[in-house]
């Protein structure tokens, strides 16, 4: 089974793949995760490595294609990212989580450890734009086209574990036998 867990920074695309990746025993692959690995590997903050990466598509690309070049050789595997759900074309539940800026904002606050909401508020905007037009440039990709998943979800009034419970329960669906409704 092949899954992959997308939405905006801050919505808990992290959280609930960890989750997954816990209780199915899965493969998880992040790629926000890699992506803030490379900035701190350039000692940039990650809005300054996102502006490096909007003028020199090689980072972008290297971090889609692994995902994607992982997520085709491998089965039971979650892959993170904005991406993952147009990158992993074949993936047997795609899910799109979705939180309002405000809420999105506390997390990063919380997360990314920036001094003030003010800030956070900022860089968030500035990342989201910044993404939005590479996705655009580098794959005609409109990321705010939610069609392409299975599953779109509100991470604001559910925790973790109440989120994992529904994909759980998508993931049953999935991998239950054709005409098997029980």
């Amino acid at each position: 089974m092949r899954i992959t867990v997308s939405g905006l920074p801050g919505s808990g695309t992290t959280s609930l793949s960890r989750y997954l990746s816990e209780h199915h025993g899965f493969t998880m692959i992040s790629a926000g995760e890699v992506f803030r690995q490379c900035a701190k590997e350039h000692n940039m903050e990650l809005a300054e490595f996102g502006r490096l990466a909007e003028r020199d598509p090689a980072y972008d690309k290297m971090i889609d294609a692994r995902q994607k070049e992982i997520a085709e050789k491998k089965d039971n595997i979650i892959v993170e990212g904005r991406l993952s759900g147009w990158m992993v074309e074949k993936a047997d539940l795609k899910i799109w989580l979705f939180a309002p800026i405000s809420c999105r904002l506390e997390r990063i606050l919380f997360r990314d450890q920036i001094a003030d909401i003010i800030t956070a508020k900022a860089i968030t905007l500035e990342r989201e734009h910044c993404e939005a037009a590479r996705y655009r440039q580098y794959y005609d990709i409109d990321i705010n086209d939610l069609s392409i998943y299975h599953l779109i979800l509100n991470s604001e009034h559910w925790g973790i574990s109440e989120l994992g419970s529904i994909v759980d329960t998508a993931i049953g669906k999935v991998q239950a036998p054709r005409g098997n409704d029980s």
